[in-house]
């Protein structure tokens, strides 16, 4: 498929009526480990985790080595890869021409709760920078109205991720992501004021199930550093059985 058939086919995952799992991936080869399984529709990429592989903080990997990095994902694989490309680095436009030429179809772009007005300018620049490129791009707006609201009351979070959700839509967003853990409550405030279909979840520890937030109306569910660090416990229980002279599985795959 060419990109734009790749970005087509993402929009579609999300207008489905079945929510969307991704699981997050952070390299060439977790990203084919995970694509060889028959469940897999497309795949999303940690930034956090790509940060972390690189030895930078969440949000401070340099825009090269992360558009180097995810192109590389993209090229291990036939399905669409969405990215987290952080808060676009300051030219969310030319930092989604930069993906796209690397084979990326979507991303996640954080407005680390700039003024609402900036926000909806930088979704709309991603935008026009996909259809430059002929390329439907899948923007998975990201608004930080849960986790970077402070001390606020969870009501005037949820009324502030719904004012943007629907200012991001109107610019041409794909969907709206709404990183926090939420509730059936809360969930269904976001989807009734969003809308249908609209709402992107991740999924951690307390938060709902795949299944019920699907049964809320939620479009898609990612997992964001979480699958990496479940890879590194595992990583270091084994370590942990090593030295203690255990001996590798019976089983372990050859997955690279």
């Amino acid at each position: 498929m060419t990109s734009a058939d790749k970005a087509r086919t993402l929009i579609d995952l999300y207008e489905a009526p079945e929510i969307l799992r991704v699981v997050n991936v952070w390299d060439a080869v977790s990203a084919k480990a995970i694509a060889a399984l028959p469940e897999t529709r497309a795949l999303a990429t940690a930034g956090h985790s790509i940060a972390a592989t690189f030895g930078y903080a969440d949000g401070q990997i340099p825009r090269d080595i992360m558009i180097d990095f995810v192109g590389r994902i993209a090229a291990a694989v036939d399905l669409p890869v969405s990215a987290d490309l952080d808060d676009g680095y300051g030219d969310a436009g030319e930092t989604t021409r930069l993906a796209i030429g690397v084979g990326i179809v979507g991303a996640n772009i954080e407005d680390r709760l700039k003024p609402l007005d900036e926000s909806v300018a930088q979704v709309e620049a991603i935008v026009k920078a996909g259809e430059a490129e002929g390329v439907p791009f899948a923007l998975n707006a990201r608004t930080d109205a849960i986790v970077r609201g402070g001390d606020k009351p969870l009501a005037e979070k949820l009324a502030d991720a719904v004012a943007r959700g629907r200012a991001y839509l109107d610019a041409g967003a794909t969907a709206v992501f709404v990183p926090g853990v939420l509730d059936a409550d809360a969930t269904r405030t976001l989807v009734e004021g969003i809308g249908a279909g609209k709402v992107s979840v991740i999924g951690l520890p307390g938060a709902l199930t795949a299944t019920e937030y699907e049964q809320l109306g939620v479009s898609r569910i990612s997992y964001g550093p979480m699958t990496q660090r479940v890879a590194l416990t595992a990583l270091q229980d084994l370590a942990t059985d090593l030295y203690a002279s255990g001996a590798i599985p019976e089983g372990t795959r050859a997955l690279n």
